[in-house]
């Protein structure tokens, strides 16, 4: 039903821009924010039912907190991203959105290091145990 309702909003906020785009056009950059806001909000709600389970999921798996914190952290990023860019490019700055999102790469690339590091740990380790 979540998805529902978040496409329902999509179209409630594509069509709302679209008339304002014919009568009041400075206003539509702040209809497709706030339509984007509202999406977001309810895909929160759902998003940390999802990361409860995670959470116990990892405790009773006895994986290191640091490692999902990096993960989570590198979620974070890419949506941040994502979002930002889709509302910059909606204003029209294709360029500055495309930067966003190469320096969101970058930002990932430099955040996943320790996982590299530790994947590379458990793997000389599984070597020595043979």
């Amino acid at each position: 039903m979540l998805i529902l309702k978040l496409c329902m909003i999509a179209v409630i906020t594509a069509l709302s821009a679209f008339i304002l785009k014919s009568h009041k056009s400075e206003l539509v950059p702040l209809c497709l924010i706030a339509g984007g806001i509202i999406m977001f909000l309810y895909a929160f709600d759902y998003l940390t039912q999802s990361i409860e389970f995670i959470r116990n999921f990892t405790e009773n798996a006895q994986i290191d907190n640091e490692i999902i914190r990096i993960i989570f952290k590198i979620i974070g990023i890419g949506f941040m991203v994502e979002i930002t860019a889709s509302s910059v490019k909606d204003l029209g700055f294709e360029s500055i959105s495309d930067k966003l999102i190469l320096c969101g790469k970058i930002i990932i690339f430099v955040v996943s290091v320790p996982i590299l590091n530790s994947t590379y740990k458990i793997i000389v380790s599984l070597i020595n145990l043979v």
